[in-house]
């Protein structure tokens, strides 16, 4: 693990964020900490940190409206949303404004630090990546499958011609369906592939990103044409036609 790694804490609650920010340190990492959303969108702004965890309920401004603030700026920084609410809804939400993972309170502090460390990894992964294709001809790298386009190096999608922006993590998944057309993945196997853990009770992280990918993705997402469910048994990424249309 690289030390250098930074992580911001926004918890109101003084022994959570505490103990969080305690637990981080011992891992080697370098901790911020604030009680507030507000703080938190300001310190991200001056001194970027590689990921935050980010409580639902803050005061001023809560988990959801930084999450939503920072990816409208463009800030692709993993995010962990913290809830302790035990309804869907919250977490859907958080994953929807563009949260890479969420935990709901209580968690253990061992699974709080192997998602952690899942997200950053994912991350670390994301670079390398990156960086072994900066050498490789656009061209030979495209995947095409009828309307859509993918440009793994420059990280760019077009859907009829026209471009869509995706979080990191989102490209990532629309990525691993599209390097395998036709394959059919559980949400369990998504889990794994692309946020780097598995665990149950999490895989609606996986189904509201797909819900998020056809949103930008499909003419009707009630109809799917490219990412399609697999009755009982997942998902895939539908083959490509003979003939692009």
């Amino acid at each position: 693990m690289n030390p250098a790694k930074r992580i911001l804490v926004a918890e109101d609650q003084t022994d959570i964020r505490d103990l969080l920010a305690l637990n981080l340190r011992g891992a080697g990492y370098a901790v911020s900490e604030t009680r507030d959303g507000l703080s938190a969108l300001a310190l991200q702004t001056e001194a970027p940190c590689d990921l935050l965890v980010l409580d639902l309920m803050m005061p001023g401004m809560d988990g959801l409206e930084v999450c939503k603030t920072l990816r409208a700026r463009g800030d692709t920084a993993p995010i962990l949303m913290l809830t302790a609410k035990s309804t869907e809804l919250d977490r859907v939400l958080g994953l929807e404004l563009g949260a890479d993972d969420y935990l709901t309170k209580p968690f253990s502090l061992a699974e709080f630090l192997a998602r952690v460390k899942a997200l950053l990894r994912r991350a670390e992964q994301l670079r390398a990546a990156l960086a072994a294709q900066a050498n490789e001809q656009e061209s030979d790298s495209t995947l095409v499958n009828g309307g859509l386009e993918i440009q793994p190096i420059k990280r760019l999608v077009r859907v009829g011609g026209k471009p869509q922006e995706f979080t990191a993590l989102e490209f990532d998944l629309l990525m691993h369906f599209a390097q395998h057309p036709g394959h059919v993945y559980s949400r369990a196997q998504l889990l794994s592939a692309v946020w780097g853990y598995s665990h149950d009770g999490y895989e609606h992280t996986v189904t509201t990103h797909i819900n998020r990918l056809r949103a930008k993705l499909e003419r009707d997402p009630l109809k799917p044409e490219f990412i399609l469910t697999v009755r009982g048994a997942g998902y895939k990424m539908r083959e490509r036609p003979t003939d692009p249309t």
